[in-house]
């Protein structure tokens, strides 16, 4: 009898420390109802020209849809504020001072990479789609181990008129295509005009592109809505490689030191595990937190990642 009862025992011990494992991994599972994560970069507008406009009437689109996201309103670029250093640093969640041109690899693996390692899903379930060619190097690093490997998918520029970049209307197209053909869980979308624009010194036509990518996000975010694989499950953050010069320090033609200018952008966020109609001004949230707050809703390790997880942003 005493037999029986201590195997009985022991058989409830099991089922019990069973019910339990399951428990706590479908707690796991459900912590987070995002399962695809878009990061869309507007490369290189001036906050005073988006968000801290005087009636904001440039992005009336994200002005609108902050009503479903959150806003962080002191959010910066607090390493090198060019174009390849900012992207490397929103995937990668390392400050690293690499070279602009595309000619240089991310010493660290993109969250991308990290999740195409962890998940063993294929590269196509992953993207990089850039306005500007040389963005094509955030799909690997130096680091020998992740070398060459866990690459994700990339469509990146074109070369047809020279310079290897391509305009914003067609990395949008290119984007919608990829999402239907593909529905890949994680995407860095890149959107040049802007900051072409800046470039030229031509502000009108800086004004307008700001706009038209105001719009453009917009189109995303109701695609994105329109496919079963996307809808009310997929988040999708916004922000900025860099910012432009103060007046004070040479105007919105360039960019690159460390001005307010240059290092405050955009922290734009909207899906399922995101507070709504919230604008957020305390706290010191930064680029690097980008890599590690997506990495955190794909459920997967922050290996290498110095930011923290934006959870002021979460429900």
């Amino acid at each position: 009898m005493k037999k029986i009862f201590l195997y009985f025992s022991l058989l409830f011990s099991i089922l019990s420390c069973s019910s339990n494992d399951t428990e706590a991994q479908t707690k796991t599972e459900e912590k987070y109802q995002t399962k695809n994560v878009v990061l869309l970069v507007v490369d290189g507008p001036r906050i005073s020209e988006t968000w801290e406009a005087a009636n904001k009437e440039n992005i009336p689109n994200r002005v609108s849809l902050l009503s479903q996201g959150v806003f962080i309103s002191n959010f910066r670029n607090n390493g090198t504020t060019n174009t390849n250093p900012g992207h490397s640093a929103m995937c990668s969640g390392v400050y690293e001072n690499i070279k602009n041109n595309g000619t240089e690899l991310p010493g660290f693996p993109s969250v991308m990479q990290q999740w195409l390692k962890y998940t063993g899903a294929e590269k196509t379930k992953a993207w990089v789609i850039a306005s500007k060619d040389k963005l094509e190097v955030l799909n690997n690093c130096k680091l020998e181990e992740w070398n060459g490997k866990f690459q994700p998918s990339v469509d990146c520029g074109v070369s047809g008129n020279g310079s290897g970049y391509r305009a914003d209307a067609v990395t949008i197209a290119n984007t919608k295509e990829v999402m239907k053909k593909y529905s890949p869980n994680v995407m860095v979308i890149n959107l040049k005009d802007v900051d072409s624009y800046g470039h030229s010194n031509n502000w009108n036509e800086y004004i307008k592109a700001i706009k038209t990518t105001d719009a453009s996000i917009k189109e995303i975010w109701e695609y994105i809505q329109s496919l079963p694989a996307y809808k009310d499950k997929t988040t999708l953050i916004v922000s900025n490689d860099h910012g432009r010069h103060l007046d004070a320090n040479g105007g919105f033609a360039e960019h690159g030191d460390d001005c307010a200018g240059c290092r405050h952008i955009e922290f734009f966020a909207i899906g399922p595990d995101f507070k709504k109609n919230t604008t957020i001004s305390t706290g010191n949230y930064e680029q690097i937190d980008i890599a590690s707050t997506m990495a955190e809703l794909l459920g997967i390790p922050k290996q290498y990642m110095k930011g923290k997880v934006i959870k002021d942003a979460f429900k």
